[in-house]
């Protein structure tokens, strides 16, 4: 993904970083006119069950929102 690609209705503006579990872009929500992270997981790692269920389970308590923190959106899958 490179700045100007297009994720549903996310515009990615730049990359923020890269690791074991995909990467992390900052982009913009076009419907919501607000700034998000977005993290991609390669397709290898979307397919692996286990690898999918421990994202879901790093997401979970980050859905809280707690004050110092934004929401989290749903992902696409």
């Amino acid at each position: 993904m490179r700045p100007g690609d297009r994720l549903g209705p996310y515009e990615v503006l730049a990359k923020l970083g890269e690791g074991g579990m995909g990467k992390v872009f900052k982009a913009r929500n076009t419907r919501l006119g607000r700034t998000v992270a977005i993290k991609v997981h390669p397709a290898e790692l979307s397919a692996d069950p286990e690898r999918r269920t421990r994202f879901e389970r790093e997401a979970s308590p980050l859905a809280s929102e707690p004050p110092h923190r934004g929401p989290i959106s749903p992902a696409a899958t």
